[in-house]
């Protein structure tokens, strides 16, 4: 039974990681703009959280770091594509693609870095009860901080007026236009604070999930935090859940190990994978029931006409 805490308490960790970066990609996608440019953006951020961890050893400026890191490449994101009109799927790729090269060749110098030890997390009396408590009351306090995040997130969409304004440029960027609103202006605003999300994923990989620093070691996270959106229908809540799933997926790889399950390690290392192409060729089966919940202008460029 043990063994099966240890599990939920790491599929709730690693779940994290991949609310984290889909809830920013979420807020990008509620305004309009697909950012394919995750993956990169989460390396250089976590790269940048490992760096500011190493030398001033306080984790809370390596999420600083790392969340500042996200929203300057996610600002460069969006100048290119929301007022240079440049194609936000290529643009979003060769962020990616940048990432992934600057952060290897900025990242070379702390391969053999070490961070300071690490303080161990835990709600006093909580985190004694048996099994419940190493499963549920020993983790890192983000872990907890997403889920309130997700419900503020809820609250902002559904019952502000700024979170109307976000959706309403989303769904028909001319009629907010002749409202009077910046279409501009807020899809910027909501890039970059989708980057500065994927930036504190990043930075949570290399500091808290596995602190150290290895070359491509987000490992596709960002991908599948990006399809996770699809698989939510662009819903908080849901994001939520299926970063659970998916997190419970990464971590069954190394429990079938604990257990000696006899399958190659290749195949375990690809269940995460795997697990992304079938749900969302599934949900891909019902192009209405996406069409409906998808944003109406996701991906489509806004160029005011005065």
């Amino acid at each position: 039974m043990e063994s099966y805490a240890l599990l939920i308490a790491a599929t709730l960790n690693a779940g994290t990681v991949l609310a984290i970066a889909a809830l920013g990609l979420l807020i990008n996608e509620k305004a309009g703009i697909v950012n394919l440019g995750a993956e990169g953006m989460m390396l250089c951020a976590a790269i940048a959280g490992f760096a500011a961890v190493v030398h001033t050893g306080s984790d809370v400026m390596g999420f600083l770091a790392g969340m500042t890191a996200g929203a300057v490449l996610a600002t460069v994101f969006g100048l290119l594509v929301i007022y240079l009109g440049t194609n936000q799927y290529a643009t979003g790729l060769a962020l990616s693609l940048f990432g992934v090269g600057f952060s290897a060749f900025v990242g070379i110098g702390y391969v053999q870095e070490k961070l300071p030890q690490r303080p161990a997390f835990e709600i006093p009396f909580l985190a004694d009860i048996p099994l419940v408590g190493a499963a549920f009351f020993k983790q890192h306090p983000l872990v907890y901080g997403v889920i309130a995040f997700v419900f503020g997130l809820m609250w902002f969409f559904y019952k502000t007026r700024s979170g109307l304004v976000l959706r309403s440029v989303g769904e028909s960027p001319e009629s907010a236009h002749a409202l009077g609103y910046s279409v501009s202006r807020i899809r910027l605003y909501a890039v970059i604070a989708g980057g500065a999300l994927c930036g504190l994923s990043g930075a949570y990989i290399s500091v808290a999930y596995t602190p150290l620093w290895v070359e491509g070691m987000v490992a596709g996270k960002g991908w599948i935090a990006l399809a996770l959106t699809t698989f939510a229908t662009w819903r908080p809540a849901r994001i939520l859940l299926g970063a659970y799933l998916f997190g419970g997926v990464t971590m069954l790889q190394f429990h079938f190990q604990g257990l000696g399950v006899q399958v190659p390690s290749q195949w375990l290392s690809a269940l995460p994978y795997i697990a992304t192409i079938v749900v969302l060729a599934l949900i891909s089966r019902n192009p209405a029931w996406i069409r409906i919940n998808m944003p109406a202008s996701l991906g489509k460029p806004f160029q005011p006409s005065s």
